[in-house]
């Protein structure tokens, strides 16, 4: 023994005041002949070396900081009495060792924006223990594709329907089996869905209120006659947009469509101030069809109407006061129509069939969404169930659910391993859904190497 060393050091706050610690440990000297070195013993589980914290308050810090970085968790722990700088508990932070998981047999991919249309990153995990593998800066194929190729060992990749991740994955590994998210699949199919109720508002809308035939509806006869002539004289889509100074998309819009009647849209009203006296104006109407709009103004303003004269005018010449159904919007019919039958109402379940009844295509497209719904549940048989599916949308007049069995063909085999397998993506959605309130918390000031830390903190 050559001597003593003492080592002042902070221990976990008592009572709310800081805590010193003053150690005495024994510094040693070498015992080979002829060698000067000395050094201090180490006191492992209490003191770490260089350190001036204890293990125990390195670990409450080590945990704050794990969830709130830098100025947040200086904040948290000053009020505990522990004082450090935001520096410091971001070293703090980043000196917290990640996990090194093995490459996962199952491998779940996602991006997720840095900022939004301009950076984005990519998250992987293992698909069955939900664990945080690896996070990579970029989505293009090229850096996926790298990072498959030096972590050998993945069978199965469940992923969205992103071109660049199918097409690093079939480069990289050739044999992999590749699974589309089914969350995705129901949501583009909903969109399709969307699109072609509210292409039949002229059909089901029959039901409720007369749509309006106005200059918008004469508009868009004319356009659609104009688009189809060209069409029909072997002018491509793209000439058509040109000649006729439209979007590429209006073109294939009105060109997807038989009639120009599928083209029109029902009314969308939002709720007024006059819709709890919509009762009391029919009556009045029916009794009296003559009655000037100015004396139902008084009259319901005598029973507590508080809205304008004008709004109470354009309610009535809209026909809202005569319908038998107040007007529904095409994004809730849809919405009714991918509800699950049994989480319907009974008086919603009565509005369904009456404006499914009154138009064809409808009661097909509800058909096909109760079919694609089943798909969704994995069982073997799927994958020729698909194919049969996807037979009946195609010989049925809906263009909309063509385009997305169109998608289908493009990605046929992720989407059967879908329907056939249990893997899914769900686990990458979640480390995605607490990635940005990482980055919300941060403020978008940190960079990507703290980003990716604290993720694979998780």
């Amino acid at each position: 023994m050559h001597g003593y060393h003492e080592r002042n050091v902070t221990d976990i706050p008592l009572d709310a005041r800081r805590v010193r610690v003053v150690v005495r440990i024994r510094r040693l000297v070498c015992p080979t002949r002829g060698c000067r070195q000395t050094f201090r013993e180490q006191l492992p589980g209490v003191l770490e070396r260089y350190q001036r914290r204890t293990t125990r308050l390195a670990s409450q810090i080590g945990a704050v900081v794990r969830e709130l970085a830098g100025r947040a968790g200086a904040r948290v722990l000053s009020a505990l009495a522990v004082c450090l700088s935001r520096h410091t508990a971001l070293r703090v932070l980043l000196r917290l060792p990640l996990p090194r998981p093995a490459v996962p047999r199952v491998l779940g991919v996602d991006d997720f924006a840095l900022r939004r249309r301009h950076r984005y990153a990519t998250v992987l995990i293992d698909a069955e223990t939900r664990q945080r593998v690896d996070v990579l800066p970029g989505r293009t194929a090229d850096v996926l594709e790298a990072w498959l190729r030096t972590h050998p060992g993945v069978r199965v990749v469940c992923r969205d329907g992103s071109g660049a991740y199918a097409e690093a994955i079939r480069r990289a590994l050739p044999d992999a089996i590749q699974v589309a998210d089914r969350w995705h699949l129901w949501h583009n199919f909903s969109e399709a869905v969307l699109k072609e109720v509210a292409a039949h508002s002229a059909c089901w809308a029959t039901a409720g209120p007369p749509l309006q035939d106005g200059k918008r509806a004469a508009t868009t006869r004319e356009r659609w006659q104009q688009v189809h002539d060209l069409l029909g004289n072997g002018v491509g889509l793209l000439e058509c947009a040109r000649r006729l100074n439209v979007s590429l998309n209006t073109v294939k819009r009105y060109a997807r469509v038989s009639e120009p009647e599928r083209l029109r849209r029902a009314p969308q009203y939002r709720p007024t101030l006059v819709d709890p006296y919509r009762d009391y104006l029919k009556r009045r109407r029916a009794d009296d069809p003559a009655v000037p709009v100015m004396h139902l103004f008084e009259e319901i303003k005598a029973l507590g109407y508080s809205g304008s004269f004008n709004l109470l005018y354009r309610y009535i010449t809209q026909g809202r006061v005569e319908a038998d159904r107040l007007p529904i919007a095409p994004r809730r019919l849809a919405r009714l129509l991918l509800t699950r039958p049994a989480s319907l109402t009974d008086e919603h379940r009565r509005l369904l069939d009456d404006l499914s009844a009154a138009c064809p295509e409808m009661i097909a497209l509800a058909r096909l969404v109760r079919g694609f719904a089943g798909l969704l549940r994995p069982c073997e048989g799927n994958a020729d169930r698909l194919d049969a599916w996807i037979a009946i949308v195609r010989a049925a007049d809906l263009p909309h659910l063509h385009a997305f069995t169109r998608g289908l063909d493009q990605d046929r085999d992720a989407v059967r391993a879908a329907v056939t397998l249990r893997y899914h993506n769900g686990g990458t959605e979640g480390v995605n859904t607490k990635t940005k309130r990482i980055m919300h918390q941060m403020h978008g000031r940190a960079g990507f190497a703290l980003l990716r830390h604290r993720i694979l903190l998780g």
